[in-house]
């Protein structure tokens, strides 16, 4: 059965459907279908056990969110099979999040996430900690022979070097994907989407993860930072949110080397590994000549 023969015999539907993919992602089929006057967005995943994604998890976060008014409402589930309404928007690029107003408005969102969905969350719930993330990868390209392997002793040493420079922290529900096309602008609003990698963990490493997935100069940056804590952030705070935010850019790095072995979907996985080690390097070098 191909993707869509699965997405057209699904019962929810009450009625004929016209469905058309939803381009874009790089881990899982989307599709906008449309059913008696209204649109859904189909996402059609397995879990991921290399990546530490379970469907139960997203679905779990993505009610919640969905209850916040974060995301869209999420209509069903099934295994392997998540649909939410289609909401009229345009996913952020890099480039939108350099407009004070939009970083803004973003910064507002994280933070609701932060305060919001973990105060509403209940019951299991994964915990997603990048150091222990990158222990994994580690250990999965060592088994699988990854070309990159020779790199791997390297930067699990650099890891263990942030892991330390980022403590203590404190514990919030994270998104933990921060890319700019997980945010959508509606008319009126912004909506966050994409809940496969959400969990607890520190607020640092999704404030790290918007600043490096968006490419922040340093003004932007330091204006999220204070927009989010309300106020200006001490030296101690940028060590720490500095290490994090390499953290991250390794944690997209090492991703993209496990898809380079995993991944079915057509996405240019060596080219986006290469991209995100440069912006590692770059951000430990700035993080260490400080």
């Amino acid at each position: 059965m191909t993707p869509e023969d699965r997405v057209k015999a699904l019962a929810f539907w009450s009625g004929p459907i016209e469905i058309a993919p939803l381009t874009g992602g790089i881990t899982n089929l989307n599709y906008v279908v449309s059913c008696a006057g209204r649109q859904y967005v189909v996402r059609l995943g397995q879990d991921i056990p290399e990546h530490l994604v379970m469907r139960w998890n997203e679905q779990a976060l993505t009610q919640a969110a969905a209850e916040a008014g974060i995301s869209p409402a999420l209509r069903h589930a099934e295994p392997g099979v998540m649909i939410t309404d289609f909401i009229t928007s345009t996913a952020l690029s890099e480039a939108d999040l350099h407009d004070p107003a939009t970083l803004r408005a973003a910064v507002d969102l994280v933070a609701r996430v932060h305060r919001d969905l973990t105060r509403r969350v209940t019951g299991p719930v994964l915990t997603f900690w990048v150091f222990h993330v990158l222990r994994s990868y580690a250990s999965y390209l060592a088994r699988h022979g990854s070309p990159h392997l020779s790199l791997i002793p390297q930067l699990m040493s650099e890891a263990m070097q942030l892991e330390e420079a980022v403590q203590p922290i404190d514990m919030v529900l994270g998104h933990n994907d921060l890319l700019p096309q997980n945010i959508l602008r509606a008319e009126d609003r912004l909506w966050l989407v994409d809940w496969e990698y959400g969990g607890f963990n520190a607020p640092l490493f999704d404030l790290g993860g918007l600043a490096s997935n968006a490419g922040l100069p340093d003004g932007a940056e330091q204006e999220m930072l204070g927009l989010y804590l309300g106020h200006t952030p001490d030296a101690a705070y940028l060590r720490r949110y500095g290490a994090m935010k390499c953290a991250s850019l390794l944690r997209e790095a090492m991703w993209s080397m496990v898809s380079e072995l995993t991944s079915q979907i057509e996405f240019d996985y060596v080219a986006y590994t290469g991209e995100n080690l440069a912006r590692y390097r770059a951000a430990l070098e700035t993080w260490t000549a400080r």
